[in-house]
């Protein structure tokens, strides 16, 4: 009798410590997901917290292209320019995240949601008024192995936005 006691007893007090890891790699990737906020923010975008073959799915009405390869040439040409265009600024700070899910297990994976607003400036020029306006924005980051961004995607009215500043 003593002796199924004392093994229930070894069993329940011998449970497995439960597996903190999705949230850890949460933590550590919401840290490269606001790096590359506040790097937007000041115009100063680090490619090299994106994998070589990362990807940016565009979101936006009449898109051509169903992504953009964020390390080509011409996407870092389009980034360049509106960061001369345009003034951001992150009104959500701190932003708030979300742990994401594996599409296929539904467990937390690491990944990283965000909601949030910006604001977006044209900055005034010699014939015109600076005009600024905000969107709110859903924001996911994937990763991989390594710790760099995969897969980036944001929803936001960015036409209307962009229809309002340039009118």
């Amino acid at each position: 009798m003593y002796s199924i006691l004392c093994l229930a007893l070894l069993i329940v007090g011998c449970k497995a410590e439960p597996d903190n890891s999705a949230n850890e790699l949460f933590a550590k990737n919401s840290e490269t997901a606001l790096q590359s906020m506040l790097d937007w923010e000041s115009e100063t975008p680090d490619y090299s917290i994106y994998a070589d073959n990362a990807v940016a799915y565009n979101t936006y009405f009449g898109a051509e292209n169903d992504s953009t390869m964020i390390q080509s040439e011409e996407a870092k040409a389009r980034d360049k320019s509106m960061l001369s265009k345009y003034d951001f600024k992150l009104l959500t700070n701190p932003p708030v995240f979300l742990p994401g899910v594996n599409a296929d297990t539904k467990l937390p994976d690491g990944s990283v949601r965000y909601y949030g607003a910006w604001e977006v400036t044209l900055p005034a020029t010699d014939s015109t008024e600076a005009k600024s306006g905000v969107i709110r924005l859903y924001e996911s980051f994937d990763f991989d192995t390594d710790g760099k961004i995969a897969v980036q995607q944001g929803y936001g009215d960015y036409s209307g936005l962009m229809m309002y500043l340039n009118q």
